[in-house]
């Protein structure tokens, strides 16, 4: 089972004071006998208003939230219910004096804790049963505290959470992480993050090395059939720090997609890069390698260039190639104008300030001496254009059928 279960400790609980009075005519007499009942006072500590859309959001992504409690049966199912934990006014809440070591229960019986949500008068030992049970499964649990009771349980669940407020000094030294504002969205705030930091690292990853691979292939091509070298060693550290630096930096520090927490969790034993990347990868690298060799073929057979200035087509379309294959790494699903990768600002950044280093690898003599480039004509510069976007066209083609084969 691929699947997250933070443990969510009561927000809201009631609390009922019974008020009585009488009068005495000694000190020493017993307080407690002869009352004048009065009245009933109720405390309330409702849960924040964030929670129950926190918990939705949850839900929508995959994570199942479970309140264990030491509090009373029914002021649990009623925080259970305002928080939406569960809709049902009578809905089963395991006490602690039913739950038995995971050891000492059956298959029917675990399978029936595991799917409870709500858990009430538990004691510390019976909430570490509850997490190895689940952890049995394969989840991964992360659990909420801030009492001494709590630590144990901190310490097994495979991220320990302790409230940074109302927390004790011990629960906190147990905790992965401390919880500065006690808020259990900010919880869901952070795995939203994680998750778009993971995506970010595979994306920047995948460009990398797509990129990459195309200039090889384009160069171990030409070295097989004994043609000159499309781009020059020279002009590839060029590229390098170009390519490699700037638009994947940008593709790092993405905010990631608006749909992130509409996804299944992933599978913690999942690589960065799996089979199906790497075979995407191998893909990229060939749409970004043959438009590098179709432009450097026209350039000596339809423009008529010398060596050299054919090299520069060449080494512009692979460039700008690479340039335009960063839109490749947007989300499934997401669109093709608007996605997290078009509206990332310092994408867009990255290509101005590569097109500008790219511009004065042409037209700036002392560096274009050094890289052996010439200004291309206006025919040059179309034919650039032309067959650098062809990694784009068809790699949005490719993503477009890909999500017409899932929605199917």
């Amino acid at each position: 089972m691929n699947e997250e279960s933070p443990v969510l400790p009561a927000g809201g609980v009631s609390r009922i004071l019974a008020l009585a009075q009488k009068r005495v005519n000694s000190e020493e007499a017993k307080p407690y006998e002869d009352l004048t009942f009065l009245g009933v006072v109720g405390l309330l500590d409702p849960p924040r208003q964030e929670v129950r859309a926190a918990i939705d959001e949850c839900q929508d992504a995959g994570i199942r939230v479970i309140m264990v409690t030491g509090d009373q049966p029914v002021t649990a199912r009623n925080i259970g219910v305002a928080v939406g934990l569960t809709d049902d006014q009578q809905a089963n809440v395991v006490q602690g004096k039913d739950l038995k070591s995971p050891d000492e229960s059956s298959s029917e019986e675990r399978q029936r804790l595991i799917k409870t949500p709500i858990f009430a008068r538990v004691s510390p030992e019976q909430k570490l049963n509850l997490i190895a049970l689940h952890q049995d499964t394969g989840a991964i649990v992360a659990m909420t505290g801030d009492g001494v009771n709590d630590a144990p349980a901190l310490q097994k669940a495979d991220i320990g959470v302790a409230m940074g407020q109302r927390g004790t000094q011990v629960a906190k030294e147990a905790a992965d992480m401390v919880l500065q504002d006690d808020a259990f969205a900010s919880i869901v705030a952070a795995v939203e993050q994680g998750r778009a930091i993971f995506n970010n690292i595979r994306k920047f990853t995948i460009y990398l090395l797509s990129g990459n691979v195309g200039q090889i292939m384009a160069v171990t091509a030409t070295s097989l059939v004994n043609a000159p070298l499309p781009i020059l060693p020279l002009q590839i550290l060029y590229l390098n720090i170009i390519n490699d630096v700037f638009p994947a930096l940008a593709l790092g520090v993405g905010e990631g997609s608006p749909a992130l927490m509409e996804q299944p969790p992933r599978d913690p034993k999942e690589s960065i890069i799996t089979k199906r990347h790497w075979f995407a990868i191998a893909g990229y690298g060939l749409i970004i390698a043959a438009p590098v060799l179709g432009s450097f073929y026209l350039a000596f057979n339809w423009l008529g260039l010398d060596k050299n200035q054919a090299v520069t087509i060449s080494f512009l379309t692979i460039a700008f190639s690479r340039l335009w294959h960063v839109f490749n790494m947007r989300d499934r699903g997401s669109g093709v104008l608007v996605n997290e990768v078009t509206r990332n600002k310092y994408v867009w950044g990255a290509l101005i300030l590569c097109t500008g280093l790219l511009a004065i690898a042409i037209y700036l003599p002392i560096l274009s001496d050094i890289l052996q480039t010439h200004a291309p004509s206006l025919q040059g510069w179309l034919l650039i254009m032309g067959m650098s976007l062809v990694p784009l066209v068809i790699g949005q083609i490719a993503k477009l059928i890909a999500d017409q084969k899932k929605s199917s």
